[in-house]
């Protein structure tokens, strides 16, 4: 050891050597996951204008509470009763297109959302899709 170390410095050094204690290794811990506040909201059974107006009224609601994830259910419009529209696809959900399409047009919502996509299989899959906001300013 060097002379210029004190000799409490010399000490404290031997006591850690001989210490038996192990020691935790930073790179193996996990890191803290990032805590997510989620909602999930199922539009089944909404007409058009009425998702509309409740998904724009669940984006500022959520956005002011803190809310980080939202899951939005619209089905796959599979059991609609559009179907016995010739003029409307039947290979098109109503809710399912529309009610994203909506939100992309708005651009007031959209400031206060991160990101829009598909859902995973165990939240809806395509029949459901997830809205990730941003955090109060």
């Amino acid at each position: 050891m060097s002379d210029k170390l004190s000799d409490k410095d010399k000490k404290d050094w031997e006591n850690f050597l001989s210490n038996k204690e192990v020691l935790k290794d930073k790179d193996s811990l996990e890191l803290k996951k990032k805590v997510t506040k989620t909602q999930s909201f199922d539009l089944h059974g909404f007409t058009l204008d009425e998702a509309n107006k409740e998904i724009d009224h669940l984006i500022r609601q959520s956005y002011i509470n803190g809310t980080n994830k939202l899951i939005i259910v619209t089905g796959k419009g599979l059991h609609s009763e559009h179907e016995k529209d010739p003029y409307v696809s039947k290979d098109l959900g109503i809710l399912r297109y529309s009610v994203p399409e909506y939100i992309k047009n708005n651009n007031e919502l959209m400031s206060m959302i991160y990101e829009i996509k598909t859902a995973d299989i165990k939240d809806g899959g395509s029949g459901a899709f997830y809205i990730f906001l941003k955090k109060k300013l």
